[in-house]
Order: structure tokens, then C-alpha cells, then sequence
């Protein structure tokens, strides 16, 4: 069994990519820098070269007992959304999902199952309602409409004969990634919610994350599945826990004005809105989280950022 991973040198990717090498499956990872896989992983791991766009050099990896993980894509959180930025969210996510497509029709044997990435964003903001994978995408939003061609980048290996799976993910706990950027506040006391704190919270912790794709890989599950932990919460209180766990106060606001004067829309998209997401059909399958409560993922998480 072969897994290669598109944008494993990202956040999850880095993840995934370890518990795969860790169970002894032969992994692949696809860069437009080889190089810096060979940087980011100590182990020996495969990085193959990847212009961005297609299948070139790549395609003859891909066989019937080959599993693709695209989640390849411009960090969305990082830095204000210029037309340049939204650009590169946007063209990043199509090029990486074309790309598959040409693996697929390329390949002489077609894959086991391709895993698309994409995120709960695809819901759009909401309030206090709950929403699990048989709610409509979101009718406004740059956030839902990335998160819509993100899925259908890749629709047509489904034409193709092949078996996909399209995971939306929520706010991932780990070591790095956005509760990194969260902490230094948080340890200082300075720590608090964003705005007016009531905006949703579907959150998961990278165990349960990279342990929910290699589930859905398993048993080759296919359809939408939401990455996200049962137990979503607000922003306030998730801010609340953090500031629990590291045992500082965290009542201290970030004014909505500020945020949209540092940050532009992605502060009123990423920061001030957002939504609570059940992970209903993962439940179903019978996948069992090691990080259900969000005390116990933020005490594990914080624990392993300690730079």
C-alpha cells in the first residue's frame, strides 16, 4: 500500500505523513521543493518534484493499490487577503485538484481512493445551529466558495471510476499550526475571545485528524465526512479552556475594529464568524475519538508547543 500526500509538508500533512511512515506503509510525498522534505523529515521519507499543476513525473506511482491525500493549498489564515493572496488561496487549491485528475486518467491501474481536502468553512457562518454533513454550503462568503471548487477540483476521478472522499476540516489542535500563533498572548495573560466571542468553534485535535483520514482510508470510505472533534464550542469558551489549561487569565477582548483594521474580510471570515460542525457521518462509521473534549485536547496540544 502506497499513500501519496500532496502538501505533506504543511501542518497535517507533517502529521499524516509521520503516523503513515509509522505503521510501515510506503509513503510519497509530491513538492515543488524536494528539498524541503528532506529538511522537515528527520526519517527517510520520498519527495518526488511536482510542478503544481499536473501529473508530470509523478503519474507512475499511482496503482491499484495506491491511496492520493490532496491537501495542498495557500495558507488561508496567513496575512490580510490581498487580490494576490485570494488569488493564490484559490488557484493553489484547483491546480493541486487537476493535478489528481491527471494522476488518475494518466495511471495505468487507477488508485484505491483519493482524499480530498477542504473545511467546515464550506458551511459559511452560522450561529448557534448545528450542522453535520448534509447541510447546503453557504450562499456568501470567499472562504465557502474556495472550500466549494476545492471539492470539485477533484470530482472528475469519481467520472473515472474512482472512490473519493472529501474531508472538511475544522480548527486543528497540535504542535504548530494556528494554536501556535494562539499562545504567546494566551501565556502572557493578554489572552481572550475574538470580538464578541459567539461565534462557533469546530475544533479537532491533529491525532483525531491524521487518525480519522488513515480510518476513512481503511476502510475506503467515501462522501463528505466533517473533521471536526463532537463537541464544538464558541470562541469564548474555547478561550476560557486556554486560558484554564495554561492557568492564566483570558478576558482580555480583541476588538472586532482592530482585528478588521490588521486583517481585512479574512478577519470577519476566519476571526469573527464562524460555525458549529457535528462530525456525524465519521461517528457513524464507528471512528472513535482520543480527543473528544476539548480540556484534555488543548492540555495535550499546549504540551507539545514548547518552543
Amino acid at each position: 500500500m502506497r499513500v501519496i500526500v500532496i502538501g505533506g509538508t504543511g501542518f497535517i500533512g507533517q502529521h499524516l505523513v509521520r503516523r503513515i511512515f509509522d505503521t510501515g506503509l510506503d509513503v510519497v510525498i509530491l513538492s515543488r521543493r524536494p528539498s524541503k522534505v528532506a529538511e522537515v523529515f528527520e526519517r527517510h521519507v520520498m519527495g518526488f518534484a511536482w510542478d503544481g499543476k499536473t501529473a508530470n513525473g509523478w503519474s507512475h506511482l499511482v496503482d491499484a493499490d495506491t491511496y492520493i491525500v490532496n491537501l495542498a493549498g495557500e495558507n488561508i489564515a496567513d496575512g490580510r487577503w490581498t487580490p494576490a493572496k485570494r488569488e493564490r488561496i484559490m488557484q493553489s487549491r484547483l491546480d493541486a485538484g487537476r493535478a489528481v485528475v491527471d494522476a488518475v486518467q494518466k495511471a495505468a491501474t487507477k488508485p484505491a481512493l483519493v482524499i480530498q481536502g477542504s473545511a467546515v468553512g464550506y458551511y459559511g457562518p452560522l450561529g448557534e445551529e448545528l450542522v453535520d454533513e448534509t447541510a447546503m454550503r453557504g450562499s456568501t462568503g470567499f472562504l465557502s466558495a474556495v472550500a466549494r471548487d476545492w471539492e470539485k477540483s477533484s470530482l472528475e476521478v469519481e467520472n473515472l471510476g474512482v472512490a473519493r472522499a472529501v474531508v472538511r476540516t475544522g480548527v486543528v489542535l497540535g504542535s504548530g499550526g494556528a494554536l501556535a500563533k494562539m499562545l504567546p498572548p494566551f501565556r502572557l495573560g493578554l489572552g481572550g475571545p475574538l470580538g464578541s466571542g459567539a461565534q462557533g468553534m469546530s475544533w479537532i485535535h491533529v491525532d483525531d485528524e491524521v487518525g480519522a483520514m488513515l480510518f476513512i482510508m481503511q476502510r475506503k470510505l467515501t462522501g463528505v465526512f466533517n473533521l471536526t472533534a463532537p463537541n464544538p464550542v464558541s470562541n469564548r469558551e474555547f478561550s476560557k479552556v486556554l486560558g484554564t489549561v495554561l492557568g492564566r487569565p483570558a478576558f482580555l477582548p480583541a476588538p472586532a475594529f482592530a482585528l478588521r483594521m490588521l486583517f481585512g474580510q479574512m478577519a470577519d471570515e476566519v476571526l469573527l464568524s464562524g460555525q458549529r460542525v457535528l462530525p456525524k457521518r465519521l461517528m457513524e462509521a464507528g471512528y472513535a475519538f482520543r480527543y473528544p473534549d476539548l480540556a484534555d485536547a488543548l492540555a495535550n496540544a499546549v504540551a507539545s508547543n514548547t518552543g
